[in-house]
């Protein structure tokens, strides 16, 4: 079996000796191995954090639909909705547990609807949902939705 490659960032010196093909003599460093030094990237300060993620919000500002941006702040609700549930049950208790389960199960299930709503809806994703149209896919998703709400509904008793 072939010994593995490695790349020169990846080898220290000492390592590079060893794993240094063919013959070479005892305390000689090889050539290569004499200029490596590990290559480290280390973002340490906040201003270049926030510069990314300016840069990808700015993005997101120009680039996304008015549809899919509404989409997006109704999944960011839900995700709210279901933290607070969550959040209730853990402080205040789950007396009613089939009730706290009914209500996280619907919000977590709406939130997977919609993310299969924005999937078939984005531009970008023509290619892998070519027979549905966006009319046929946010009528897939109002039917599974009154699907999900009367087993929510149901499972409270």
């Amino acid at each position: 079996m072939a010994p593995k490659r490695h790349n020169a960032r990846d080898i220290t010196p000492s390592a590079a000796a060893t794993t240094q093909a063919g013959p070479t003599t005892a305390g000689t460093v090889p050539a290569t191995a004499a200029v490596t030094k590990p290559y480290r990237v280390s973002v340490t300060t906040k201003d270049s954090w926030a510069q990314v993620v300016g840069n990808v919000w700015s993005h997101y500002l120009k680039t996304t639909p008015q549809r899919t941006k509404l989409i997006d702040v109704f999944m960011a609700f839900l995700i709210v909705v279901g933290a607070l549930q969550f959040l209730y049950c853990v402080l205040a208790g789950n007396y009613p547990f089939n009730a706290f389960l009914s209500g996280f199960s619907a919000t977590v299930g709406q939130f997977v609807l919609t993310a299969s709503l924005r999937m078939q809806t984005t531009e970008a994703n023509k290619s892998d949902f070519p027979s549905v149209s966006p009319e046929r896919a946010f009528a897939d998703y109002v039917v599974c939705s009154l699907i999900l709400h009367f087993f929510c509904v149901n499972f409270i008793n």
